[in-house]
């Protein structure tokens, strides 16, 4: 006595998939998915073949279109990086690290190893918020090395809670409202015959004047500092690395 026959394992696979896709185009549309899977008999003309292609086409339809969505997303991915990767290259490095743009003054400085002992400085004189602010500010920013030619034990008072006033006072005569790029300050110089008056957040007054190809400034006791790197762009405005620190 023969058993039952057995279904073919391809038209078992086609008969589910079929049926899945017939309730999913059922929710979305029920009158077309009663027209796609008439009978025969029920379509008059129509061969049954006709609704197999309609399912193989719809379902190649489907993949098309999430290939596509998949290349989409990939193509913009990839244009982000390079986007990321272009306004970086714009910047110069600065303590071994890469400066962005689109990132404010605290954000970039905090990845500057050259610049630890100011970003210390800065915590310490309770700044980080005033420079992490819309702005624009510029920033004129003394390396480790600059601070390093102050006199022994200067940094490591300026850094008690008691001397947070003090040191507000010094941190804030190195930065100025306004975006100053490097071209801008040429123009100022020129302008004032040969050097240009600063006014800092601090009120004081840091005075400004070419030497040689940079730009160096001068504090009210006297003492230089020179722009070792220029034009640090950021959101907020623009960092200078200078070589020494400037006293108000």
């Amino acid at each position: 006595m023969k058993g039952p026959v057995a279904v073919p394992p391809s038209i078992a696979t086609w008969k589910t998939a079929a049926t899945s896709f017939f309730y999913r185009i059922s929710a979305s549309n029920p009158a077309r998915s009663t027209d796609a899977f008439r009978s025969p008999r029920q379509a008059g003309n129509q061969q049954p073949v006709k609704g197999t292609v309609c399912f193989a086409a719809s379902a190649s339809n489907q993949k098309n279109h999430m290939t596509k969505r998949i290349s989409l997303s990939l193509v913009a991915l990839t244009g982000a990086y390079f986007a990321a990767t272009a306004l970086a290259a714009q910047n110069p490095s600065v303590g071994g690290a890469p400066m962005y743009p689109t990132k404010n003054i605290i954000q970039n400085a905090v990845k500057s190893k050259d610049h630890t002992t100011l970003v210390a400085a800065v915590k310490a004189a309770g700044l980080v918020s005033t420079l992490e602010g819309k702005g624009p500010f510029t920033v004129f920013a003394p390396t480790n090395e600059a601070f390093e030619k102050l006199p022994a034990g200067t940094v490591e008072t300026l850094l008690k809670p008691e001397n947070k006033k003090k040191l507000a006072g010094i941190l804030t005569y190195h930065v100025v409202s306004g975006k100053y790029t490097a071209a801008k300050l040429s123009r100022e110089i020129k302008a004032g015959r040969g050097q240009a008056e600063l006014k800092t957040v601090n009120g004081e007054k840091l005075t400004a004047k070419m030497s040689g190809d940079s730009i160096e400034l001068t504090d009210t006791k006297g003492n230089t500092a020179k722009v070792t790197i220029g034009d640090v762009l950021q959101s907020n405005g623009v960092i200078h690395v200078i070589d020494s620190v400037v006293m108000p």
